[in-house]
């Protein structure tokens, strides 16, 4: 019963720190404009992301590749509930300058 109730909250641990590796991508891309030096910030929001959700992962897998690998499937699944939730939003139009021979 208790391996069982192991790998039923592994999907839900996974969806946790998908949502959390995601929605914060979404945030620091939409912060990118703004920031002073944008490489330093990207690096750096990635490295915490990184750090994070490798650490949730270990922490979930408990030495059971079982439970990482139903993690993994709740990762991706909240990966493609927020690429259709949040997706591509209508850009403002540009202008678009014709070549001149």
């Amino acid at each position: 019963m208790g391996e069982t109730l192991g790998l039923i909250l592994s999907f839900p641990a996974g969806m946790a720190l998908g949502a959390f590796y995601f929605l914060n991508l979404y945030r620091t891309l939409q912060r990118l404009p703004d920031v002073p030096r944008p490489s330093l910030f990207l690096v750096r929001n990635l490295a915490v992301r990184m750090c994070v959700v490798l650490a949730g992962f270990y922490l979930v897998m408990g030495g059971q590749w079982e439970h990482c690998v139903i993690a993994l499937l709740g990762f991706v699944l909240m990966r493609v509930i927020l690429t259709r939730r949040l997706g591509r939003q209508p850009a403002a139009p540009q202008k678009v300058q014709a070549w001149r021979s």
